[in-house]
């Protein structure tokens, strides 16, 4: 007897396979021995005959139902009604019925074991065992240095084996980019999840990955600021033990290295508001006859934030013929010329222009143009490609011109870079193998369209994005606390996706409906996730996700599958070989 059908022999039984079932779906029927166990969300196993080869399905039980046959009828009832228990009724002609829908299927070869598919309905009374860890290792001999995993299977003990291919081609690989999400209200664990991912893709030498940090998490991270209940996960440690260049740059470390830039910053600072130019086509005139008049006077952007440039600029507004260009009318050309000459030079310079200036300046310790930071994470012939942190969170632009809309500008910047470079190397026939991981990414690209243009010209480039980038090596993971504001577009082209707790009510249940197909099942037992804060110890707080896509060896038939995140570092990094 093969080791497999040994562990099957031995496997605890909790039902047999009854009617009706079907392919998609099967009805067990649960023996007595096991009706008093926890069954959702097992992780159960069977074998059947099909094509006269061995095969062996696995699956996750999403319902149990109670019927009793007696009790619905309409006098046994009120009987029990008045009486509260029937003898030899009241749970005695209690039966169990459970649903499973099968993720998996794999043939015996003799030598190896081959996905295959659940073409028959095996036999009634076919018996349906709990999978233990030992099967599941078996099943996946092949593919053990492969897996992945990023806790367990959801109300069971077995871990989920999950892989995370690069995007290339060759041992490991998928061939191709893929897009990811990750969604779930504050809390629900997304974050930690997301990190984990990273540093399963980290694994590969010939990966890149490049994360736009909003909020500064994955900075923080980096360089352990922690908070008292956070995943204190060593990201900085595993990395450097995965030989991986860890590049975090903060805004103060980033040199801004487009005119346009520039223009559309200056337009945005208080600059000629303290003019009398007040937003709009005036000021953007104003912007505009001063980047070009600056760059004829061979004014470069990194020396923009010398007193020389400064005092060209003044020079050049008090051009008459400038003045003329920016107001057509001579009363508020003269409250312009006013104002103008009123103001202090100083005050300018240090208040207004400088903070604006800085942003590209290469006179700063480590500071690096976009341009070649993101020439650096492409390079493709690097034996061990990096991981690059671009924090853009407001505290760490002291001293800088910094806000909603310069950090969306900015942003703007990085994704253009990033998607030129990919087609660049396209047409080279080169391939990225890069991942791209945005925070906040409902904030950055909502379903409805921003009044803000900078900000909507940053969601105008992501849809595009996502669009276009994937044949090139270049792929996007989204983290988000909505799935229904967020671009319809962008959540149509995820391949993989993770719903954490938090979206079983509403608009965000109508969404998570859409994309799973409506299946029934798996949204009752989507439905069953605890609120992890409502735990009474930190300790205890479990955070459940369900994952649709091709994220598993379990899960190529296209059935969602659920799991629970390991709760504390030391489980991921024993489980994952970090220690």
């Amino acid at each position: 007897m093969s080791d497999i059908e040994n562990l099957l022999s031995n496997a605890e039984r909790i039902g047999t396979i009854g009617s009706p079932s079907s392919t998609s779906e099967l009805s067990l029927d649960i023996l007595g021995t096991a009706v008093g166990k926890k069954l959702v969300g097992e992780l159960a196993f069977f074998s059947f005959i099909q094509d006269g080869k061995k095969h062996y399905a696995l699956g996750q039980i999403t319902e149990i139902q109670l019927r009793n046959i007696w009790l619905e009828d309409p006098t046994m009832r009120s009987l029990a009604r008045q009486k509260g228990q029937i003898s030899q009724v009241s749970g005695q002609q209690d039966t169990h019925l459970g649903q499973m829908t099968v993720s998996a299927v794999f043939s015996d070869e003799g030598s190896r074991f081959e996905p295959s598919i659940l073409g028959t309905v095996p036999a009634t009374g076919t018996y349906i065992n709990l999978a233990t860890e030992e099967i599941i290792n078996i099943l996946l001999e092949r593919y053990r240095d492969e897996i992945f995993y990023l806790g367990c299977v959801y109300g069971s003990k077995p871990k989920l084996p999950l892989w995370f291919k690069h995007f290339g081609s060759g041992p490991h690989g998928a061939g191709e980019a893929y897009h990811i999400g990750i969604f779930g209200k504050t809390g629900s664990g997304k974050s930690v999840l997301a990190k984990m991912i990273m540093l399963a893709y980290a694994r590969y030498p010939q990966m890149a990955v490049f994360i736009i940090d909003p909020q500064g998490e994955f900075a923080k991270d980096i360089s352990g600021q922690v908070g008292l209940q956070g995943f204190s996960l060593d990201l900085a440690g595993i990395l450097r033990c995965l030989g991986k260049n860890v590049i975090v740059k903060r805004i103060k470390d980033l040199v801004l290295d487009r005119w346009d830039l520039f223009s559309e910053i200056l337009y945005e600072s208080q600059f000629f508001e303290r003019l009398s130019i007040p937003k709009g086509e005036n000021r953007r005139t104003a912007c505009e006859i001063l980047v070009e008049k600056l760059e004829k006077a061979n004014i470069r952007l990194k020396d923009l934030n010398t007193i020389d440039a400064f005092n060209k600029c003044w020079e050049i507004l008090h051009d008459q013929n400038v003045q003329r260009q920016i107001y057509k009318s001579d009363q508020s050309r003269a409250r312009f010329v006013s104002m103008l000459q009123e103001a202090s030079r100083e005050e300018f310079f240090n208040d207004y222009w400088k903070p604006v200036a800085e942003l590209f300046s290469e006179n700063r310790n480590g500071a690096v143009s976009i341009n070649q930071l993101i020439y650096q994470t492409f390079d493709i012939n690097l034996n061990n490609r990096p991981v690059v942190i671009i924090d853009l969170s407001k505290e760490m632009a002291s001293g800088l011109f910094w806000n909603d809309t310069i950090q969306a500008l900015v942003i703007k910047r990085l994704l253009d870079g990033l998607t030129y470079l990919a087609e660049d190397a396209y047409k080279k026939n080169k391939f990225l193998n890069t991942l791209v991981i945005l925070d906040e990414a409902h904030r950055l690209a909502p379903r409805e369209k921003y009044e803000n243009d900078k900000q909507e010209s940053v969601r105008i480039s992501l849809i595009d994005a996502v669009r276009t980038t994937r044949k090139y090596g270049l792929g996007w993971m989204f983290i988000s606390q909505t799935l229904s504001s967020l671009h319809k577009e962008i959540i149509n082209q995820l391949r993989i996706l993770f719903f954490g707790f938090g979206l079983a009510l509403g608009t965000e249940f109508m969404a998570l409906k859409e994309i799973i197909g409506g299946d029934l099942n798996a949204l009752k037992l989507y439905q069953t996730f605890r609120d992890p804060h409502s735990s009474f110890d930190p300790s205890a707080r479990q955070y459940s996700f369900m994952t649709v896509g091709p994220v598993s060896p379990l899960s190529f038939a296209g059935s969602p599958l659920f799991f629970t995140a390991f709760n504390t570092p030391e489980e991921f990094l024993k489980a994952n070989n970090f220690i």
